[in-house]
């Protein structure tokens, strides 16, 4: 039945298909759809089908996919071929047809598995192999569970593979560029590697599971930096051997070629705005809407507990004894939009997840996905990690004096409250959007101390229902003494080369004279909270009058402090007032940042596509000093071919050097240029310049 027919040529139509399917960057020469869209294809035959139709009956496709290790491991479809397809199932319906070809549209479930697919034709016992195709999510079908409804969102979170990653102090923000370049040659078998292995590791290696984006969300960020075939090493502070400080990367392509290159070695070094970044690039090539999300003041570590502590010697030096838990500066994660269709509907919309490793009672992990409505309302047993992430957000930081004696005193005035700012690049636009109001309510408000009362009471039903996880809850408040204050008024961003200079006030709200001894200093810090270097320190002996204030004003020179500011640019104010008589200590802390690249981009006005042109980077020395060795990568998606390095050696002292960059761009559209300046003096400046070119 069915002897002598065969397929000659079927024709995936992939220039068509991959346009309908929003998969046309990703490649034209290999069919890539989304799920829960219809694709179509065309068969040709050797002979004449309908000389076999009387006797064949029916005709079937049949889709694989799997590791094909065992039939176990395989899922497999095999569906008729009618005249009319059933759009919320695997089926095809001709569409049109002669005596020696079929154009056939295909529909593929919602909800089914992504993955690599082949397709057969089935006309007798044997069928034979039509191709092969890639389904992934798709946020454009209603039905499927990561279905975004905004266009504009869309074209953001998938499709965008420029992105802004926000670093700095929450009152001096810096953009950060980051090529996402998620539909860059070879990414997306990339991903699915990854994938796979974060399947492996996670001991989940049934296919079916990939019909679910909680389970891919979980098993791409098992794989980015918690278990021993991670894609990227963390960096430590001082490990600058063998590998690319995190600082240096430009964007996701690099690191995942050299992980494919080096076959599955950790790539070194990543720190959390890399992890995001990498997972951002993964999920939306996968087809999971995704954005990277930066929380400034972020209590790491505190293992559900909404208490952490910070330590200073009696000169207002950070001190680190306290490993497992810091503030830090600013954290960055990733939010992914999809159904939770294991949760309550209120639970849907964006969830949390960290690929960052948390200390966890089972050992180092990652977080979530984690909804952020959950977050909000303090329901700390939600899955998955809740908890952890309403901690980092909302545990008080309470701050010590380590006495001399090996004593610890509260340091008055020195508490603080972590996820003042929580922000992520707007949909459109270069902006930085605030979206804190998404994770709590205001600091103070009637609901944020009934979300807090609510996470405090389910903290406490789980600690007595887990003998394995430590839960610290809200400490009584220490009853501070409100004889003394100190505020500091400074420029929370400073220019390179710029002096910092500091107005400390302190008040003497008591109506007696006061004795004071003051220490004010300036530290360099991580981004994790980690202290660099003490860079400078003062002290002062003062009388204080009843109800007045004594205002000291220092200045700083920047040759003090310029050559230890770390790859983050970040510094720590302190000031530590001991009270002479009741022996009281007081402390003031403010973060400053560095913001400012000495690099700028210009573009001639009109460029056209395949036009050549040249952009023109300037590179204006801050400082009284010669920049040694520098080095300017440039790197531009659709304007340049990878990343070019060029030496530009010593740039003196107050003086301007410009590169002229030749290119040819191959993209039409809004096109950007980034550039990152490396020198023996300074590390981590980057600029960019987007500009728009004209199709050909």
């Amino acid at each position: 039945m069915g002897q002598g027919l065969s397929i000659q040529k079927c024709d995936f139509m992939i220039p068509e298909n991959n346009k309908s399917h929003h998969t046309e960057e990703i490649s034209t020469k290999r069919l890539i759809v989304r799920r829960g869209q219809p694709f179509t294809i065309t068969v040709s035959f050797s002979v004449p089908i309908h000389n076999f139709l009387k006797q064949m009956k029916r005709t079937f496709l049949v889709v694989q996919t799997g590791p094909h290790s065992s039939k176990a491991d395989e899922i497999q479809a095999e569906f008729p071929i009618s005249s009319l397809g059933d759009q919320k199932q695997w089926s095809a319906a001709v569409e049109e047809q002669d005596p020696n070809f079929w154009t056939l549209c295909v529909n593929t479930p919602a909800n089914a598995p992504i993955g690599q697919y082949t397709l057969l034709f089935r006309a007798s016992k044997s069928p034979q192999l039509l191709g092969s195709f890639t389904l992934l999510f798709n946020p454009w079908c209603q039905d499927d569970e990561v279905f975004l409804a905004n266009e504009a969102q869309r074209q953001e979170y998938i499709l965008n593979q420029e992105g802004i990653i926000y670093q700095g102090t929450e009152n001096a923000i810096l953009a950060q560029p980051w090529e996402f370049s998620q539909f860059e040659e070879d990414m997306l078998d990339i991903c699915f590697i990854l994938l796979a292995l974060g399947e492996h590791f996670q001991r989940e290696k049934d296919p079916a599971q990939r019909k679910n984006p909680v389970h891919v969300c979980r098993a791409v960020a098992a794989m980015v930096n918690c278990n021993e075939f991670r894609s990227l090493t963390e960096y430590e502070p001082g490990q600058h051997d063998n590998g690319t400080p995190p600082s240096t990367w430009l964007g996701s392509s690099p690191i995942l070629q050299q992980w494919i290159a080096s076959k599955f070695q950790p790539v070194r070094y990543g720190r959390c705005w890399v992890f995001a970044a990498v997972l951002c690039s993964v999920l939306r090539c996968l087809g999971i809407p995704t954005r990277v999300v930066t929380g400034f003041t972020w209590a790491h570590n505190t293992k559900c507990s909404l208490s952490v502590d910070e330590y200073y010697d009696e000169d207002g030096t950070l001190l680190t004894q306290d490993k497992s838990a810091h503030v830090w500066t600013f954290h960055v994660w990733n939010e992914c939009w999809m159904a939770r269709s294991d949760l309550l509907p209120k639970y849907s919309g964006w969830q949390a997840l960290d690929a960052t490793c948390q200390e966890k009672s089972t050992g180092l992990s990652f977080c979530g996905p984690a909804p952020v409505h959950a977050i909000k309302e303090g329901d700390t047993q939600v899955d998955y990690d809740v908890c952890y992430f309403f901690a980092a957000i909302n545990a008080k930081c309470h701050v010590w004096i380590h006495k001399a004696d090996d004593t610890l005193k509260p340091a008055y005035g020195g508490t603080k409250y972590t996820g003042n700012n929580i922000s992520t690049k707007s949909v459109g636009s270069e902006r930085c959007e605030d979206i804190t109001q998404n994770y709590k309510y205001p600091e103070g408000s009637l609901q944020e101390k009934k979300v807090l009362d609510k996470a405090f009471r389910n903290m406490k039903e789980l600690k007595t229902t887990s003998s394995s996880t430590e839960f610290i809850f809200i400490p009584t408040a220490l009853e501070e003494p409100l004889n003394l204050f100190i505020h500091f008024q400074s420029s929370s961003s400073l220019q390179l080369g710029q002096d910092i200079t500091l107005s400390i006030e302190v008040f003497n709200n008591s109506d007696r004279e006061k004795a004071t001894h003051l220490v004010a200093g300036i530290q360099a810090l991580h981004y994790n909270g980690v202290p660099i270097a003490q860079l400078w320190k003062e002290e002062f002996h003062f009388n204080l009058h009843s109800n007045s204030v004594n205002n000291l004003r220092v200045s700083v020179p920047y040759t003090w402090f310029g050559k230890e500011l770390g790859e983050n640019h970040l510094l720590r104010l302190t000031a530590v007032l001991r009270d002479e008589d009741s022996s009281y200590m007081y402390l003031a802390q403010e973060e400053i940042s560095l913001c400012d690249s000495p690099l700028t981009i210009e573009f001639p006005e009109n460029m056209v596509q395949y036009e050549p042109s040249t952009a023109k980077i300037s590179l204006q020395n801050p400082l009284m000093e010669p920049l040694e060795q520098c080095v300017i990568a440039v790197a531009g998606r659709g304007l340049i071919y990878r990343q070019r390095n060029y030496r530009l050696g010593s740039v003196q002292a107050k003086s301007t050097q410009e590169l002229q960059i030749p290119f040819t761009p191959t993209r039409a559209g809004p096109r950007r240029l980034t550039a990152r300046l490396t020198c023996l003096q300074l590390q981590n400046l980057k600029s960019y310049r987007t500009t728009n070119i004209a199709a050909a």
